[in-house]
């Protein structure tokens, strides 16, 4: 007994993905509430280190906003080597309370040693569309110069350069949210196709 042809429904439309990096201490509060309440707005994911500082604020003001359809993701390292036999874990504080789909790793390495193979900031970087940098440490300037290397459209929102140490000449910074949001809509508009 045949059912019939089968109704292929249409694709469901991909959402971008917007990842945010900043520092895991410092939560540069209003910078980092103002960008998650216009990601919300803009029909976007949010993707973050799922820790604290300005990863928790931003992802707080993003799933405060009633009626939106992206979700908060946060790729989060693991407590132990990435080498143990053992299962790995995040360490304290991960995911933070607002994280909605965690994406737990093997992988310990960050600050300092952001850009090493053995770094979740590789995966933040890759799976993101367009990456927006707020104040930070190395770790924050080692997901910017991953973005770079791979070629992600990637913008700063600081009130001023230093915030970022080492913040390439090449890469736009803005204290303004309305840049972000005109960076971050030309850069989504001309995304790689799915």
């Amino acid at each position: 007994m045949s059912a019939g042809p089968v109704q292929r429904l249409p694709p469901a439309q991909r959402l971008p993905v917007v990842g945010v990096m900043g520092s895991g201490r410092d939560a540069d509060e209003s910078r980092a509430e103002a960008l998650g309440r216009l990601l919300a707005g803009m029909g976007v994911h949010l993707l973050t280190g799922g820790g604290a500082g300005a990863m928790a604020a931003v992802s707080r003001a993003f799933h405060a906003v009633p009626h939106r359809v992206g979700l908060v993701l946060g790729v989060l390292p693991s407590l132990d080597d990435a080498r143990s036999d053992a299962a790995p874990e995040p360490p304290p504080g991960y995911p933070n309370d607002w994280v909605e789909i965690a994406i737990r790793t093997h992988l310990p390495l960050s600050g300092e040693r952001g850009t090493e193979a053995l770094s979740r900031n590789h995966v933040n970087v890759l799976s993101a569309d367009a990456v927006v940098a707020l104040a930070g440490g190395a770790g924050t300037a080692s997901e910017v110069a991953l973005a770079r290397s791979y070629d992600r459209p990637v913008m700063a929102f600081v009130a001023q350069r230093t915030d970022i140490p080492e913040l390439p000449d090449d890469v736009p910074h803005s204290a303004a949210l309305h840049d972000v949001e005109a960076f971050l809509r030309k850069a989504l508009r001309t995304e790689r196709p799915v």
